[in-house]
């Protein structure tokens, strides 16, 4: 037996409560990270303009290998997003512009954590080799924050009235 709707969880389906808009955002949140790290990371920075591998502390072979891991792992979590996005769509209405807010927002989520800890923490690689790379590091750890506060907004904006009960 389905959910009644209410996005409260049923006996049949384990009687747990179910929060339709947590879920929308943990959603959002995983795919815009997974397509931050698989599409826009790997595709354009990697595998397009061949700027860095995800560790660049090794042999060309270890960065390829750590590239292909990278990429297995954005595409599990792209996918995991869309599958949660599904138990919601089946379970209640999507409220579309709060999904959207949560994509942006893990976008900037994802590449900020990249552009701070791995970039500049860990080292273990950088955005560009053989430039400056304080313009580089401004663009993306900036492009991060702008995104991941947009995503942000739009979420506080788009919150469900609280009920009192």
């Amino acid at each position: 037996m389905a959910g009644t709707g209410t996005g409260r969880g049923t006996p049949a389906d384990g009687g747990a409560a179910v929060d339709p808009d947590r879920r929308t955002v943990v959603s959002g949140v995983l795919f815009g990270c997974g397509v931050a790290a698989s599409m826009i990371d790997l595709f354009v920075f990697h595998l397009g303009l061949q700027w860095h591998h995800f560790y660049d502390l090794s042999t060309t072979q270890v960065a390829l290998l750590a590239d292909g891991v990278f990429h297995a792992v954005g595409w599990f979590v792209t996918v995991a997003g869309l599958f949660l996005l599904a138990d919601v769509r089946r379970r209640a209405a999507v409220r579309w512009s709060r999904w959207v807010g949560a994509v942006v927002a893990g976008v900037g989520l994802f590449q900020l954590l990249d552009g701070v800890v791995n970039h500049k923490l860990l080292g273990i690689h950088q955005i560009r080799y053989g430039v400056d790379l304080l313009p580089y590091d401004v663009v993306w750890i900036g492009s991060a924050a702008v995104l991941l506060v947009a995503g942000l907004v739009v979420l506080r904006r788009t919150r469900p009235a609280r009920t009192v009960g």
